[in-house]
This record gives structure tokens, C-alpha cells and sequence, in this order.
């Protein structure tokens, strides 16, 4: 047994002797039949098992360096001996559940168990070992507290083990003629890089130089994304946001990483290491207040400057955010929260965008009814993977870009986007109501499960009444003008000429009644 593995199976002591915690099961997942892609027709069989199966991936995907799979796609067992699988033999009674069942009751025992556990056999080594289950160990455990080891494993070894302070990370069991699409997949995902036709289409408007009217006019009223350029030119982040710029300033300060608060310094040194399907993402709403100097390395761009929910003060709902990520980071599907509306400048780095309209769910994506959750594949690469092609037979496509150092993206208020990080990237973020979104909002925030919705505030329940009131203070009648004015829009809409209530749309010609 590796000593690592040794001490955490010794009695649990005081330091790590933990409450049980639930693993987040991974909302609308499915394990998604990639056997076909990974392994066609002789060529690509047995991806990254050999040298030869390495080579015949580089025709469906690139693999990261040195990356090599201990576990195979079940379509490699249609050239074998179904029986090679030695997934049921080293389970028992458990082999009835399914990988992804198996792996939620996993996620309810400590790391002490499941280093037990992976002593038992080699298939339960292979599920007691997914990179998952430690995650959540070592960030509900251990939150920020710790120094990424490589692996999540090996982390969590070295910080509740006293016996293993700075030593080697443990061992990997050598395993083969193990199979499974859903542990494949997770791993694929994690060591894949982005395809070039996932990058390649570019067709969202961009803008230089326009006025702030012309935005408005051409962007912001009809509810449509534009990338700007130019309109960060001076910005001091520009220049002065290197890593060791960021490093001297702010090393040592705790930012919200996913669920934990780490240090800047503590996550660049995940994020050099990682290797993994989600990396973690930095995602700071109080970057400003935490660091002042960052907070005057930046103007919002003059498109922006109108931000109605600025009239709360301190009690506007979180508005503002500094990104850092590696490679791979980003958010999957989502739309900005309290139906505003936002612009994403990159500091450095560069961005891809998929963007679909508020009207098109994009494939793969599920919001519940009320609006209040959505199910959506557990990563960026898996929609990708399995969804994008999709896009491409569709009469409304998506809008793409990538966005670069130094350029901005406006997501108009309710449409679906998703952001990955295509290498090293710094960004600032920030949502905003303008009089053109206004009613949008008011109206998200006086639905009846807004306690639900609404988010970025603790008083969920009143931020209806405080907003609208602070808008009737500052810009009386503002509110019965604008509702006004999208009646007329409406009615306007509904009216027909003469010609086209002559005209049968389906058709193309005349129609005639009697």
C-alpha cells in the first residue's frame, strides 16, 4: 500500500477527523455514448492505450501532452472479449449500480474511507481514485487551506497526513481492461484540447470608435451582442495586470474561487498544476474593496456609465467581478443574473463566446419552468463535445467570437452564453440596468418566486419595491414613460398594412375572404 494511502487509512485523528459531506451531484448529467468518436473503424480503437491509438486520435481530437488513459471507452470492447472487463468483477454487489450512481454514494464518505476503499480491488481503486470525489473533499474539508499537490488526491494526502509533509505524491496503480464511457468521458475531457472548428466561426458585429447613440441605437435597444474594440485603450490594467505585477500587489490577498477563498498566490499555483474536466475558476465580486489599486486600474467603458442599480448604493445586488482562470476555465450556459445586462472587458488572455437569444435554449441546456435552476452538461469540453455540431443545422446559429486582450463583449439582458478560456486569461466584468432594460428588470425582480431567482443580495424579497422606489425618486414618471413606450412598440408590432393582411404569409400570394 503507498504510505500515502497508509496514513489516511490509520484512526482518524483530531486534525482529520471531518464531518460527512454530500458530494454536489452534477445536475442533467448523462454519460453520453462517445465509444463511436473514440473508437471507429480499427484506426482509433484504444485511445491513448499505445502509441499507435495516440496517433489515431490526433484525426478526431488533440490530446494534452503525455496524457495517457487508464480507462477505456466501452466501443473498444466490440473488437474484444466483452468478459475483458474488469469493471463487474472487482464491485460485488455493487457492481448493479451505474458508474455515475456508484460514484454519488462514494461522495458521501470521508477521504479516510475511500482510501480504504481503494485497497479493496482494482475496480474500486479506479472509482475510489476519481480526481472528483477528492475535489470535493479537499474544498469542503479544507476550503482554501492548502497547496495544490498535482493532483487532488495527492493534496488532500499532504495536508491531513502529518506523516507526509513536501514528500512524493502516492503512487498510481497500474490498471487495464477497465471500460466505462462515463469515467472516459470525464477524463477525455479533462485532457483534450479544443478542436480548431470550435474556434474558427467568428460572427459576431464588432464595433470601433462608434458614439455612444449609435450603440444604443444599433446594440443596446434592439437587445443585440456586439464586440467592442478600442474602447479600453486607457486602461492602466492594461499594462500593469502581469502575474508578478498582480503577485506584489495582491499575493497574499484571498479571492472567491468556486466555493473556497483562496490566495492569489495559492491559485496561480493550482492553476500552473491543474489538469482537470472543471478547472476552478477566480470569481471575485469584492476585488475592488479588497484592493483599491485595482479598482483605479479601470473605467467602466463610456457605453456603460449608465447603471441605474448604482441609485441602491451599498444595497445593489453584486455587479461587478474580477475572472482569472487557466486554459479550459470558464462558465458553462447561464444567463446573467437579475435580467441585466453586462460587458466582459479581457485584461489579457483571450476568450470564446457562444451565445444564443433569449428565445433559443441552447442543445443540451434545461431551465425548469420557473426559471429557477438549470440542468446543463457538468462541463464546457462535454458541450462541445456532444452538443456543438448541433448548432450547425439550426436556423438561428449561435453568435461566436473570440475575445482578446483588450476588447469587450456586451451580453444583452436574457441570452444564454457560455465563456471558455483558451489560454491564461484576466478579465473584468460588470451587469448594469440602463433605461433601455429597465423594465426588464423591474419586472424579473417583482416575480412572485423572486426569492428564488434574484441573486447577489440578502434582501431578496424587497429589492423590487427598494429599486422602484429609488427610481421614482430620482427620475419621477420615468417608469410610466417607459411602459408607455413599449405599448406603442407592441401595438405597433400587431398592426398590419393594408398589404399584409392581404398577403397569406405560408403561401407567399393572396388570400381572400367571403
Amino acid at each position: 500500500m503507498p504510505s500515502a494511502l497508509r496514513s489516511l487509512v490509520a484512526p482518524a485523528t483530531s486534525e482529520n477527523k471531518q464531518k460527512k459531506r454530500k458530494r454536489r451531484r452534477r445536475i442533467g448529467e448523462s454519460p453520453r455514448q462517445i465509444s463511436s468518436r473514440a473508437a471507429v473503424d480499427g484506426e482509433e480503437q484504444h485511445v491513448g492505450e499505445e502509441e499507435e491509438g495516440d496517433e489515431g486520435a490526433e484525426e478526431g481530437f488533440k490530446l494534452k501532452a503525455a496524457a495517457s488513459p487508464t480507462i477505456q471507452p466501452l466501443g473498444n470492447l466490440l473488437l474484444a472479449d466483452p468478459s475483458a472487463n474488469i469493471r463487474d468483477r472487482g464491485l460485488g454487489t455493487l457492481r448493479a449500480l451505474s458508474d455515475e450512481l456508484l460514484l454519488d454514494v462514494l461522495g458521501l464518505l470521508r477521504g479516510r474511507d475511500l482510501a480504504v476503499l481503494s485497497t479493496v480491488s482494482k475496480s474500486l481503486y479506479v472509482f475510489s481514485t476519481h480526481e472528483p470525489l477528492w475535489r470535493s473533499l479537499v474544498l469542503d474539508e479544507l476550503e482554501g487551506r492548502f497547496s495544490f499537490a498535482g493532483s487532488w488526491r495527492s493534496t488532500y494526502a499532504s495536508v491531513v497526513s502529518p506523516l507526509l509533509p513536501d514528500q512524493t505524491p502516492p503512487s498510481s496503480l497500474a490498471v487495464s481492461n477497465f471500460y466505462s464511457d462515463y469515467l472516459f468521458q470525464s477524463w477525455l475531457c479533462a485532457n483534450m484540447e479544443m478542436k480548431p472548428e470550435w474556434v474558427a466561426r467568428d460572427n459576431i458585429e464588432r464595433g470601433r470608435g462608434i458614439s455612444v447613440d449609435e450603440f444604443v441605437a444599433r446594440f443596446e435597444e434592439p437587445n443585440k451582442p456586439v464586440l467592442l474594440e478600442g474602447c479600453l485603450d486607457g486602461w492602466p490594467a492594461l499594462r500593469k495586470w502581469t502575474r508578478a505585477h498582480l503577485l506584489r500587489v495582491c499575493g497574499d490577498v484571498e479571492f472567491s474561487v468556486g466555493p473556497a477563498q483562496m490566495t492569489l498566490r495559492r491559485y496561480f499555483r493550482y492553476a500552473d498544476a491543474a489538469k482537470e474536466e472543471r478547472p476552478l475558476y477566480l470569481f471575485d465580486p469584492r476585488f475592488a474593496e479588497k484592493v483599491p489599486e485595482m479598482d483605479s486600474d479601470y473605467q467602466v467603458p463610456v457605453y456603460f456609465r449608465e447603471d441605474l442599480f448604482a441609485l441602491l448604493g451599498r444595497e445593489r445586488p453584486d455587479y461587478r467581478w474580477v475572472i482569472i482562470g487557466p486554459a479550459g476555465s470558464g462558465s458553462s450556459f447561464h444567463v446573467d443574473p437579475n435580467s441585466t445586462s453586462a460587458w466582459n472587458a479581457v485584461v489579457s488572455g483571450s476568450k470564446k463566446w457562444v451565445m444564443f437569444p433569449p428565445e433559443v435554449v441552447p442543445p443540451g441546456v434545461h431551465p425548469s419552468p420557473d426559471g429557477a435552476e438549470v440542468a446543463c452538461p457538468v462541463s464546457i469540453m462535454e458541450w462541445f463535445m456532444n452538443f456543438y455540431e448541433q448548432c450547425k443545422t439550426w436556423r438561428k446559429r449561435p453568435v461566436e467570437c473570440i475575445c482578446r486582450a483588450g476588447e469587450v463583449v456586451f451580453v444583452p439582458n436574457g441570452w444564454w452564453h457560455l465563456v471558455i478560456n483558451l489560454e491564461d486569461s484576466v478579465a473584468i466584468t460588470q451587469n448594469y440596468v440602463s433605461k433601455r432594460n429597465l423594465l426588464n428588470v423591474l419586472n424579473f425582480l417583482g416575480k412572485p418566486n423572486a426569492s428564488e431567482l434574484v441573486s447577489g443580495t440578502k434582501d431578496r424579497v424587497n429589492l423590487y419595491e427598494k429599486f422602484r422606489n429609488a427610481i421614482d425618486a430620482a427620475f419621477p414618471g420615468l417608469i410610466n414613460r417607459l411602459e408607455l413606450k413599449a405599448q406603442e412598440k407592441t401595438s405597433e408590432k400587431k398592426k398590419q398594412s393594408f398589404w399584409e393582411s392581404v398577403t397569406d404569409a405560408n403561401a407567399g400570394g393572396f388570400r381572400f375572404s367571403f
